[in-house]
């Protein structure tokens, strides 16, 4: 029989909220730390080519760069409640934030593609717990008063971090070399996790010393494990027709099951599933997770739509990604100053309005489309941020113990990982499907019988293209326009998927208080 759970003597006693010159240190380490960590995640996909030429590997392969990393965050940050009480909230932040650093290094200096993905799996476990803990670490932090701008300022590095990940790791690999991508981490990493550790190592939270739920990690090794593999991998194996992403759907779809099924028995769970049972944060990260998916969604396949298809250069779709950040940032703070005053539930009703509105201008482009026009849209879309994600974090907090934000935390950002990883998978899946349906459509109107395209061949025979070059040309074309008429259909798709998700909100119960105060009954 396990033994209960004891609680460590030496735990200090709940200490009064800082202020002044080490809240603004705080906040600067922790804000660079979650900043640091999802820069990572996207920082590294315009580096593949480069990578897979430096170590003697195809393009494919390369990408285990991109996903052994997501695939090892993904597993630990449901495990960030456990091992915040088991070891400490900050403690097991900075012994993150240490292997995150030392991995980076290790990254840098990998000589094979083998040794990288090792390297990557390891950054990435280090990597799974800071995000959810660098939230947690805020709030208790900051004054009751003043929470809406630690979630606000949270928010912001969340948010932006995505944007800028291909921005700069473009300028890097192009003018530096790919391992500065990891090395730049170092640096930042270390002075973030030393001004940690200096403010708050007298202020660590009480222990529990819980045996370790070892069938419930095992299940959530396999079953995220599976999922994550499968998600990254579908596409380029034409999904469940092949026999190995069958496999690891069967395999994840069981293990998740009975990983769900022994949780909510379990004694210790790693994973405290019973957050589920509260409305309002089963309400918040429903809404935050389908919302990620449909907004993911646009910033994937936008940023690929102009590569591919309108031939930008990966530096130039990073800056035609990039104005979403703009409101984004200089919105978050008065959102995060005024939440107590606001209706939480009308200001995401807003964000899911706006960001419906701005999918639905991006799915009236054509292959035409000049920059400024491409970029106006995203720019307004950047309010809507603000609106969506702080709200949704006070909501689904809103009425759990400080004891429980942690895990709170690492469940819902598991949760949003995820959602991105779908987000990935179905909005380039139904891209491709799409484009090949345009281009079957398209087709059948292109023959000598259609005057439009008679004329066409005439003109590029008189420009000295004849025959099957002009043919050629002309199957360009059609390519092209299938493309844009099939982005134009998923970015509809997400501004359907916005507003459906509105009436969601309005189950939400308020009052929604402070984030991990006890809600009013």
């Amino acid at each position: 029989m396990a033994a209960e759970p004891t609680l460590a003597a030496d735990s200090p006693a709940p200490l009064k909220p800082l202020s002044g010159l080490p809240l603004v240190l705080l906040t600067i380490a922790v804000a660079f730390s979650t900043f640091m960590e999802i820069l990572d995640m996207t920082i590294v996909n315009v580096a593949v080519p480069h990578i897979a030429g430096s170590l003697g590997v195809s393009s494919s392969e390369g990408t285990w760069a991109i996903s052994s990393y997501a695939l090892a965050s993904a597993i630990m940050q449901p495990l960030t409640g456990w091992l915040a009480k088991r070891f400490g909230e900050v403690k097991t932040f900075c012994f993150s934030v240490g292997l995150f650093v030392a991995f980076s290094m290790l990254c840098g200096l990998a000589t094979s593609m083998p040794m990288l993905v090792i390297f990557r799996l390891l950054q990435g476990a280090g990597s799974g717990p800071m995000v959810a803990l660098s939230l947690t670490l805020l709030l208790s932090s900051y004054p009751k008063t003043k929470q809406g701008i630690a979630l606000a300022m949270w928010a912001m590095t969340v948010v932006v971090a995505p944007i800028f990940g291909p921005i700069l790791g473009g300028v890097l690999t192009d003018n530096f070399s790919w391992p500065w991508i990891f090395y730049i981490n170092v640096p930042v990493g270390a002075l973030a996790g030393i001004i940690t550790w200096s403010i708050l190592r007298h202020r660590e939270t009480k222990t529990v010393r819980a045996p370790i739920d070892v069938v419930g990690l095992g299940l959530l090794i396999v079953g995220v494990g599976c999922l994550q593999f499968m998600l990254d991998n579908g596409n380029d194996h034409d999904w469940f027709a092949s026999p190995m992403i069958l496999t690891l759907g069967l395999i994840a779809l069981v293990a998740l099951v009975f990983l769900v099924i022994w949780e909510l028995t379990a004694r210790h769970p790693v994973v405290d599933l019973s957050l589920f049972s509260r409305r309002n944060f089963t309400v918040g990260v429903t809404a935050l997770s389908l919302g990620m998916l449909a907004f993911f969604g646009i910033s994937v396949v936008f940023p690929l739509w102009l590569q591919t298809t309108l031939g930008y250069t990966a530096t130039w779709a990073g800056l035609a990604t990039a104005p979403v950040g703009i409101l984004a940032f200089v919105v978050s703070p008065i959102i995060g100053k005024n939440i107590q005053r606001l209706e939480l539930r009308a200001v995401v009703t807003f964000a899911f309005m706006v960001f419906a509105l701005t999918a639905y201008w991006f799915s009236t482009f054509n292959s035409q489309a000049s920059f400024a026009t491409l970029v106006l849209p995203r720019f307004v879309m950047g309010i809507a941020i603000a609106c969506f994600f702080i709200p949704l974090n006070q909501i689904f907090l809103s009425g759990l113990r400080p004891d429980q934000i942690a895990g709170a935390s690492g469940l819902s950002n598991f949760c949003r990982t995820l959602a991105s990883s779908v987000s990935t998978a179905l909005t380039v899946t139904l891209w491709q499907h799409r484009t090949e349906y345009h281009h079957a459509v398209l087709t059948e109107h292109v023959s000598p019988a259609v005057p439009a395209t008679a004329q066409f061949v005439q003109q590029l025979q008189g420009m000295g293209i004849p025959g099957k070059p002009g043919l050629a040309v002309v199957d360009q074309l059609v390519t092209r326009e299938a493309a844009t008429l099939a982005v134009n259909d998923v970015f509809f798709g997400c501004a359907v998927l916005f507003l459906a998700l509105i009436p969601i909100l309005w189950f939400a119960r308020p009052p929604f208080g402070n984030a991990g105060g006890a809600a009013a009954h």
